[in-house]
């Protein structure tokens, strides 16, 4: 087995033993592969090893991943921060995106989805922990924005992402997953969304997203190992 495969062997077994714990099915909990700054090669690797959902930051870096593996039947999610004047090809050759926090950026991705494709899976960024740093819409800011977005064609609102401030307090993991639970929970009842989906966790607290509800964890370093970023 190649390291990638171990790995991926490595994180089922605590994906199935956190929803063990949390009294929640193993199946509902997708496995995210982070693969950005890694090469074609590894994401080759794991999906040898079973995986399909890979999870990428930058969209040059993605789309020449995307021609190198078009080979292979692969479920691509852009994660990152979103800038107008990449909307397009992110409308064009992704499944999901995750970190939509505003509703320029969702009309523009509806306007830019072809329409032989179909409708783009989109999850609203909520900034949980309040940081300034961190992308994301304010929890006040979620109904009226998710309201509005539901009204677009050729995307589909499934839920909310967020990547709360990094933490080993094993109690303020789970409040901040516990918000993003409630934010949705409340905008499906108030709002009747039928939403499905949390994005949350990641590879040092996939535990306690699990506990929380998520049914997608992002996981990199635990699956491919430190990331190697250019230095400049």
């Amino acid at each position: 087995m190649s390291t990638i495969a171990i790995n991926i062997a490595k994180v089922g077994v605590r994906i199935r033993e956190a929803a063990q714990a949390s009294a929640r099915q193993s199946a509902t909990i997708g496995l995210l592969a982070v693969s950005k700054t890694k090469p074609a090669a590894a994401v080759r690797d794991a999906y040898a090893a079973g995986l399909s959902d890979f999870g990428e930051n930058y969209l040059q870096e993605a789309l020449d991943k995307q021609q190198l593996l078009n080979d292979l039947p692969l479920v691509w999610h852009f994660i990152g921060p979103i800038q107008s004047n990449k909307t397009k090809p992110i409308a064009e050759h992704f499944s999901w995106v995750h970190s939509v926090d505003r509703l320029k950026i969702a009309q523009r991705l509806s306007a830019q989805r072809p329409s032989d494709l179909p409708p783009l899976n989109i999850c609203l960024q909520v900034n949980v922990s309040g940081e300034a740093s961190k992308s994301g819409c304010a929890a006040e800011e979620l109904p009226a924005l998710a309201q509005a977005v539901t009204q677009l064609p050729n995307i589909r609102l499934r839920g909310l992402m967020t990547i709360p401030e990094p933490t080993e307090d094993v109690a303020a993991q789970h409040a901040a997953f516990a918000r993003l639970r409630n934010l949705q929970d409340g905008l499906n009842a108030e709002l009747n969304l039928g939403l499905d989906t949390l994005s949350m966790g990641m590879s040092h607290d996939l535990e306690a997203a699990i506990a929380e509800g998520a049914t997608w964890v992002r996981i990199g370093t635990a699956l491919f190992g430190a990331r190697d970023y250019p230095s400049t």
